[in-house]
């Protein structure tokens, strides 16, 4: 039996929504209370979203369980959305530091496991699941995240617990690329992976984005030295 909703129900529920700002107002308010947080002042494309997820499509048809994704700075869900269609059987994680767009996810997505806390609680969150390996791991982090030793160690967990045919995608825009952060995050990535490929640019994107794909997790401390 189905029960409908009371008019003073359905009256909140709307109120409510109608307060709940979208994807993009969130993005621009995130933005200008922390910018170097946020790093975008709009939601990422289904462009960028398609090439995030790519390593799930091809092992879709061959593989016997529902792959673990884990998805690093959710923010507001535009990769989140795009994962739900392509493996909708998923083992999905996210973690998100953001308050405001972690209420947001939980908002879109109703029961979905969210982490509100930082990405460096990577390795305790799948530990308390029991979960071991994870199929791919996807990453919207801004370069705050990656900024130091504690970057250099996020990196190291994403690699440590990647299964050995998984995939880590981490995008980051075109014209920013070859800064010293941009070359460092490179650098990061290379030196945790056997093999990193970089997408064409996605114009389609605001601001165009590039995708690093990486492959072949190293499982050791291979911390790059001051100057390289």
């Amino acid at each position: 039996m189905t029960t409908r909703p009371s008019p003073t129900e359905a009256s909140t529920s709307a109120a409510i929504s109608r307060r709940r700002p979208s994807g993009t107002r969130l993005f621009l308010r995130e933005f200008a209370r922390a910018p170097l947080r946020t790093a975008s002042v709009v939601p990422s494309s289904a462009a960028l979203a398609d090439l995030m997820i790519a390593p799930l499509l091809p092992a879709r048809q061959r593989r016997q369980q529902p792959p673990v994704v884990v998805e690093l700075g959710p923010g507001t869900g535009s990769f989140t959305a795009a994962l739900r269609v392509a493996a909708p059987g998923m083992r999905y994680l996210g973690m998100e530091l953001n308050p405001a767009m972690a209420d947001h996810l939980v908002a879109r997505f109703p029961g979905i496991d969210l982490v509100r806390g930082p990405a460096s609680g990577l390795s305790r969150a799948l530990a308390e699941r029991g979960l071991g390996t994870v199929d791919l791991i996807i990453s919207g982090l801004p370069w705050q995240a990656f900024a130091g030793v504690a970057g250099t160690d996020l990196v190291s967990a994403v690699a440590a617990h990647l299964a050995p045919s998984g995939a880590y995608t981490q995008f980051t825009y075109s014209f920013s690329r070859w800064t010293p952060p941009g070359r460092r995050q490179h650098r990061q990535i290379q030196s945790f992976f056997g093999h990193v490929a970089l997408s064409p640019v996605v114009w389609r994107n605001l601001p165009p984005a590039v995708v690093y794909t990486a492959r072949g997790p190293r499982r050791f401390d291979a911390r790059p030295t001051a100057g390289r």
